[in-house]
């Protein structure tokens, strides 16, 4: 179906041109002034300066042209050039009813269908995920959600950090607990144990004990670089003690981001992107991009138009070793030679600016992505705790993503047993999803780039824009459908009669529009807005309106055929949030 502001442009793109003005002048928006309109035109606005008319005059030649079609109930035009509209009840009745019917709600879905790839996730294998991995995780699996329903075909790469130092730190500390294992026996002979020599209990602690010796034992730091460099080039051993590393780690990470509802589609590494390494560098080199500056190879990345003065990008140290950089452009040169991707979407913390704006611009120079892919660097804020300081534990130290899931349960636990209706087991199951609801909703309400102040309380609440008031709304929704019983097949949604009816017509049939623009935009944020809204129009003609006790029953399943829509769509909306609600709160 096509977006309601679409089809009020079609409207008046004929009545401006015969009216003597460039249908370019021909758009629509919502209405900021909702008390005096649904949408407005300001197109006279902007005609009046190149017809060199009064913008008024312009107007009320559009708005007579419109007089009388079965689109508006009033066209008109006020000072000082502003064109008014309202939605006739009838049409708009008939556009909510085509929604009802229409595959995924009347979404208009994209005409040429992209291959995209979004990059979020980032963790590091060994090491718990933390309070700093959910934003990536949550907002790149939205923005993934968004672009799959909306036709493209989306991937999702969760490009963990598995071949850096911290591999060596492993191995050496392994070592030095267990001497005996056979990795460190240069006279072992045949195959490598198939199970790991540690739990991940054991991994995840063994990795902050390593980091902290090398930060004190000078001899111990050089021994794992000699490790990490003996891995990289592949020593048996070592690849026999990452592979443990990696199965154990990937099964706990697997499992974390499911209780997170995230998945991913590629479990790929900066491992993978190692065998690309050599060709990419040598590339450079060929094509003249690459150049030696103070033993280091670097490849020079500012553009006239910057504002600033931005470095060169380093693509291998003097000692030899590649960076972060070589991996990222390395991936890059994978990813184009298996999927070829139209877009892509980096969902990383906004600090990361300057590395990924390095990557792109070299990525761009030497070819390896064409000059008109999109790649965009969705840079995330820091989630604060309410001393406006990153978020941290009551000891100070960084909070474990499954213990704040298990704490912000426990709340909405607490929360559900005050008013005790259910089952403590019941209870559970609800906490689970509501607090989770209310965890990734608190993330995702606020725009991206912007810090924001972390508060279990208020995150919790059933009121305000929060989770659990969304899936409040849902459930009440749901109570209601399930009094009243099976509704009359031949039924449908009536013409509004009441403003809280017409109200909630309209929050619906701005489904569509929201959509494309939160994918177009890459804003989660905007989707959360707009379920906020519709469930404060859906409350309100809740409040207004007497349902159940209607004796009409025309208008009675009118009303009901009315809130099962706005239930579907606030449950569609939801899902591309990686939210879903409860049957009973």
């Amino acid at each position: 179906m096509k977006k309601i502001l679409d089809l009020i442009a079609e409207k008046l793109a004929p009545a401006f041109t015969e009216s003597g003005y460039d249908a370019s002048y021909a758009k629509a928006v919502l209405s900021n002034r909702p008390d005096l309109c649904e949408y407005q035109c300001n197109g006279a606005m902007a005609a009046a300066k190149a017809y060199k008319k009064k913008p008024t005059d312009i107007a009320h030649n559009v708005a007579e042209k419109l007089s009388g079609d079965s689109m508006f109930s009033q066209v008109e035009a006020v000072m000082p050039g502003f064109i008014n509209i309202k939605l006739q009840e009838t049409w708009l009745a008939d556009y909510i009813n085509s929604m009802s019917k229409a595959e995924k709600l009347g979404l208009e879905e994209v005409e040429k269908p992209e291959t995209i790839i979004v990059d979020y996730g980032g963790a590091n294998v060994a090491k718990p995920l933390h309070v700093g991995h959910l934003r990536a995780a949550i907002i790149g699996e939205s923005i993934k959600r968004m672009g799959r329903f909306l036709g493209h075909n989306v991937i999702g790469d969760v490009h963990l950090g598995d071949w850096g130092l911290q591999m060596g730190l492993i191995i050496e500390e392994l070592r030095d607990r267990k001497p005996e294992l056979p990795y460190f026996d240069e006279n072992f002979q045949g195959e490598y144990p198939e199970e790991a020599p540690f739990t991940i209990g054991e991994l995840e602690e063994i990795y902050p004990a390593a980091s902290g010796k090398s930060k004190t034992d000078e001899a111990f730091k050089e021994r794992a670089q000699t490790a990490t460099f003996q891995l990289q080039n592949g020593y048996a051993p070592y690849r026999a003690i990452w592979k443990h590393i990696m199965n154990v780690s990937v099964a706990d990470l697997k499992k974390n981001y499911n209780n997170l509802n995230v998945h991913f589609d590629l479990w790929k590494g900066e491992s993978d992107a190692q065998p690309y390494i050599p060709g990419l560098i040598q590339d450079l080199i060929d094509k003249g991009l690459a150049y030696e500056s103070q033993g280091a190879l670097v490849v020079d990345i500012a553009e006239d138009s910057d504002s600033k003065e931005l470095p060169p990008c380093i693509v291998r140290k003097s000692d030899g070793a590649a960076l972060y950089a070589t991996s990222d452009l390395a991936t890059l040169v994978e990813r184009e030679q298996d999927f070829s991707p139209n877009r892509y979407i980096y969902v990383v913390d906004k600090r990361q600016e300057l590395h990924f704006t390095q990557v792109f611009r070299v990525a761009k120079k030497a070819g390896i992505v064409s000059q008109d892919t999109p790649m965009i660097f969705l840079g995330f804020g820091t989630m604060n705790g309410k001393d406006g300081k990153p978020f941290k534990t009551r000891e100070g130290g960084v909070m474990r993503l499954e213990t704040l899931i298990s704490e912000i349960n426990e709340a909405v636990f607490d929360r559900i047993m005050e008013n005790r209706t259910v089952t403590e087991e019941e209870a559970r199951e609800t906490a689970g999803i509501v607090g989770l609801s209310a965890l990734k909703y608190g993330d995702l309400s606020n725009q991206a780039a912007k810090d924001y102040v972390f508060d279990v309380d208020r995150f919790i609440s059933f009121e305000g824009n929060t989770g659990p008031y969304i899936l409040y709304t849902i459930v009440r929704i749901k109570s209601i459908l399930n009094k009243y019983g099976e509704i009359d097949k031949s039924a449908k949604i009536l013409p509004a009669v009441t403003e809280a009816e017409k109200a909630l017509q309209l929050e619906i049939s701005k489904y569509n529009e929201v959509l494309m623009n939160s994918f177009g935009e890459t804003a989660p944020h905007k989707i959360c807005q707009y379920v906020y809204d519709l469930s404060n129009a859906c409350n309100r003609f809740y409040h207004d309106t007497k349902i159940l006790s209607e004796e009409d029953k025309a208008q009675r399943e009118s009303w009901l055929l009315l809130i099962g829509l706005a239930k579907s769509v606030l449950e569609t909306c939801i899902d591309l949030l990686g939210i879903e609600a409860p049957e009973r709160m």
